[in-house]
């Protein structure tokens, strides 16, 4: 087997262990405590609970939440496979249906196991983060918003992820306020908040890289690939070397960690001789995207 296919066995099999690992957190803390996620997921949950409680249409154990869900993605998959890209496309299918499959047939208890609302949707939030964020560090994606993200990131330069996510949720938990009270939307929030902060931990796409990268041919084959792959910018120079006093090139660009690891693979393409120097976390102020 090549070991390009090695690779990729290894992060699909990391990121169906992170969507286990989030289905459990939902599963076992979450639906138990009678609350709700955000995204998709989450408006899904409130189709669920809208035909489970109030229309009686449907009974059993099993929770009929991460079916709906997956008919939402059936179109967005739709969108992934031909506007964004064949690999994010079956990268996503894949985290879908493992998900779908996870969310259906974990037994939820009937019971919760944590009787604390507050320490439900804490452990729960920190369960479902890590496991999202395992999937996201593997390249996977539990598809609905991280979709639409994807497209109009494409196509629009100045799109922000962050504030239709923002969006979205609030229409969520502005619903839940209203069926549910303030009281579960509050916990809702907590859970949410707490979920994001270990998907951030876990998520290198959320670490800000300062790339320097030396050269001595290619600066500007190096330059386009940064723009068009990552649609970030990027600037080179001409430099000259202290020990050789050659001729040679730097090129500057502030990325996620996650798209300097393609980075530098494809650098090993472009120019073996290259080398680079990433300086992570560090601070950026201005206009400054983050990416999926």
């Amino acid at each position: 087997m090549k070991q390009t296919q090695k690779d990729f066995l290894g992060k699909i099999t990391l990121a169906i262990a992170g969507m286990l690992i989030f289905s459990a957190g939902i599963n076992f803390f979450i639906v138990p405590a009678d609350l709700y996620n955000g995204g998709m997921l989450g408006i899904s949950q409130l189709i669920r609970t809208v035909l489970v409680k109030y229309l009686h249409l449907f009974s059993g154990s099993t929770d009929i939440a991460g079916i709906i869900n997956m008919i939402f993605n059936i179109p967005l998959c739709f969108i992934a496979w031909h506007y964004v890209s064949r690999s994010f496309f079956v990268r996503t299918l894949i985290c879908v249906i493992s998900q779908t499959i996870f969310l259906s047939f974990l037994p939820i208890p009937s019971t919760p196991l944590v009787n604390d609302t507050l320490t439900a949707s804490i452990i729960g939030g920190i369960v479902a983060g890590s496991g999202i964020g395992i999937a996201l560090r593997a390249g996977g994606s539990s598809g609905g918003l991280d979709i639409i993200g994807m497209y109009f990131t494409k196509r629009f330069k100045d799109f922000s992820v962050g504030r239709i996510s923002l969006c979205v949720n609030a229409v969520i938990y502005g619903i839940c306020a209203v069926l549910f009270g303030v009281q579960t939307t509050i916990y809702c929030i907590i859970y949410s908040a707490v979920s994001m902060l270990m998907t951030d931990r876990a998520h290198t796409q959320n670490i800000n890289t300062e790339v320097l990268i030396f050269t001595k041919n290619n600066p500007v084959k190096i330059m386009d690939y940064i723009v068009k792959d990552f649609n970030r910018d990027a600037t080179w120079w001409e430099a000259r070397g202290g020990y050789t006093e050659g001729k040679t090139y730097m090129v500057m660009a502030v990325l996620s960690k996650y798209e300097c690891a393609h980075l530098r693979r494809e650098l090993r393409q472009i120019d073996e001789h290259a080398f680079i120097v990433e300086k992570d976390g560090i601070g950026i102020g201005g206009k400054y995207e983050k990416h999926l």
